[in-house]
């Protein structure tokens, strides 16, 4: 009998990595700490808006519209992923600030991971797949990718696209199948 429910558990457990979109097979750091986040297991199914998030530009004040949309929609499977990034000389080199000006100054409950680079040579294997699928990498910080709940990116849009605008919220109500 426990042979049949082990074989049970490590079937179940291959065929759900095996559906997992390519999209979230990575393990991420949270921001400011040691702990990871497998994307898969904690993702998989959901409605994702995955953006590239800057602590002093211009459109750093989005990440009040960015909590306001992950509020609104989570209870209906959306999540909100912010990425830190360097790559536009405008995010603090300090993890406890950018952590501290996103939760303090601007509210943030969604989930934040550790900075990486979205373009060049460097750019984090997640951000490769988001451009290579869309054609569009990002140009700026706040550059956001819409992903269905199947993996499937529907959108990208550009950092002057807010969080409230009604083409990007249609999009994720969409999605949602709302």
């Amino acid at each position: 009998m426990l042979v049949i429910v082990a074989l049970f558990l490590t079937t179940s457990v291959s065929v759900n990595a095996s559906e997992c979109p390519d999209l979230l097979k990575f393990v991420k750091r949270k921001l400011n700490s040691q702990d990871t986040v497998n994307m898969c297991e904690a993702y998989q199914g959901k409605t994702i808006l995955f953006v590239n998030t800057a602590s002093y530009c211009g459109f750093t004040p989005q990440f009040e519209g960015l909590e306001a949309l992950y509020t609104k929609y989570q209870d209906k499977g959306f999540v909100v992923l912010g990425f830190p990034s360097h790559d536009f000389n405008q995010e603090d080199k300090s993890e406890v600030k950018t952590g501290q000006i996103c939760r303090l100054t601007y509210g943030v409950k969604f989930p934040m991971f550790e900075a990486m680079s979205v373009k060049g040579e460097d750019v984090d294997p997640l951000y490769r797949m988001l451009a290579n699928r869309t054609g569009q990498a990002p140009k700026w910080n706040f550059f956001k990718y819409l992903m269905d709940k199947n993996g499937n990116v529907v959108n990208a849009y550009a950092s002057s696209v807010k969080p409230s605008n009604l083409a990007l919220v249609g999009d994720i109500e969409k999605a949602l199948q709302l």
